[in-house]
């Protein structure tokens, strides 16, 4: 495909760099540095401009552009961009917001703003955010068939009853893959005698049920998430108060500012809103961080949301979560001891990745900054997997696929080396990165 990308920040360049590999990229920004700087590394065409003008979208070729995104830091502009496109040709165009009501405005009437699929950043943020705290010690998860299958991704530690067990030791769930450890720069795909060790990233798959408890015995030290305190009333901390809201949990939210406060409970009943400055030591111990299973930092600046989660760890919370904006900050904050750290703008970037993929897949996950994907797909009848066992199929497959779960008409099928996947059948698989593109022909 031919694709025009608006935008090369953070958001843009990650899509750019990951799209570069199998798809002619043009780039348009109005800072020329960044300009030069993406065509150097990630080898597309760049036009310094305004992606919001005709003239400039003329000049990155939009005539002949399968698709565009537009992944400015301004929702007016990507708007505005998508619009301006489709008056001079037929692009696909994905436009990133980080307000919801966009979405909510554009999910009324389909094609509205002359965008064909919005990706709304702080909504993004907040559903992964809820996501993660909702399985104990996850670092990562996500759901495929409608629900019936989870991918998730656990830290060993030293203490986890796992640690320095084989993989024939620990598989001990009977709906449950053992997908993939990585380890430093390396993905590991486990057999029998890989030996787990502290400070592996493990991703297992299977269903709901299994990936819990496996959840609860890695970290036993984990409990079911409850008392959920969200610092910060942005935009990100109100949806993550009211995704927890809704499913049965009933968060605190700091906020500082009154007016906001006071319009936060207004709109989010089953969430107690607390108007106070969450760096104030003498607060949190008021309102018992100590026993809170997870503290969320949602607020506005980087800095603050490191400050609260450390303060918030010191203090004795089990669990800390915090939104980071900058990438570059994201491994610095769990290194030193922020649980989970979120950028809004990777999570973005993954969001419209994984929806301009060519794979024939029902859902992509991607892991850890595009290390490995996990594919939902719906096996065709030409597929090297239909209608034959497991064992004889892989054999077909590139060594770093596995096959992590099957539904068959709404069932669960574990599978086994024995196991016959049928076509019709939804598979959920794990992929490095490495042989992404020899299994997309494949499957």
């Amino acid at each position: 495909m031919y694709i025009v990308i608006v935008g090369a920040g953070e958001v843009g360049s990650n899509i750019a760099e990951s799209l570069a590999e199998s798809h002619e990229v043009a780039v348009v920004d109005i800072d020329p540095d960044r300009v030069e700087a993406l065509m150097y590394e990630a080898d597309v065409l760049g036009v310094e401009g305004d992606g919001a003008e005709l003239d400039t979208l003329s000049q990155a070729g939009i005539e002949k552009a399968d698709v565009l995104i537009a992944s400015t830091d301004d929702d007016e502009t990507n708007i505005v961009t998508c619009g301006t496109a489709v008056t001079a040709a037929d692009p696909f165009t994905i436009s990133r917001v980080k307000s919801a009501k966009f979405l909510r405005t554009w999910e009324k009437s389909a094609g509205a703003f002359g965008v064909d699929h919005m990706v709304a950043t702080n909504l993004l943020t907040a559903e992964n955010i809820a996501r993660v705290i909702g399985l104990p010690g996850a670092r990562d998860v996500e759901t495929f068939v409608d629900g019936q299958v989870q991918m998730g991704e656990f830290e060993v530690r030293e203490s986890s009853p796992i640690t320095n067990q084989t993989v024939a030791e620990a598989d001990r769930y009977e709906s449950l893959t053992f997908a993939a450890v990585l380890r430093d720069d390396e993905v590991i795909i486990p057999r029998g005698e890989t030996v787990i060790k502290a400070g592996d990233e493990i991703v297992v798959i299977g269903s709901c049920e299994s990936v819990r408890l496996f959840a609860t015995e890695i970290a036993p030290e984990s409990k079911s998430t409850q008392n959920v305190l969200v610092v910060g009333g942005s935009d990100v901390g109100y949806h993550t108060a009211r995704l927890l809201q809704d499913r049965g949990i009933k968060p605190r939210l700091i906020e500082k500012d009154h007016d906001r406060a006071r319009e936060l409970a207004e709109d989010l009943q089953g969430t107690t809103v607390l108007e106070s400055d969450a760096t104030d030591s003498e607060f949190l111990e008021r309102e018992h961080v100590e026993d809170a299973d997870a503290v969320v930092a949602t607020l506005d600046s980087d800095e603050k949301n490191l400050l609260v989660t450390l303060l918030a760890k010191r203090l004795g919370a089990e669990r800390t979560v915090a939104v980071v904006n900058s990438g570059e900050y994201v491994g610095l904050f769990e290194a030193v001891g922020v649980d989970v750290a979120v950028n809004p703008r990777e999570t973005t970037a993954e969001e419209i990745t994984r929806f301009t993929r060519e794979y024939d897949a029902t859902k992509v996950a991607i892991i850890e900054s595009d290390r490995a994907e996990v594919l939902e797909i719906e096996v065709s009848a030409d597929s090297v997997l239909a209608g034959r066992p497991i064992q004889e199929s892989v054999q077909e497959l590139p060594t770093g696929v596995v096959i992590g779960a099957i539904s068959r008409g709404g069932e669960l099928v574990i599978p086994r080396g024995d196991t016959v996947i049928e076509p019709g059948d939804h598979v959920v698989v794990f992929v490095d990165a490495d042989c992404l593109e020899a299994v997309n022909d494949k499957l």
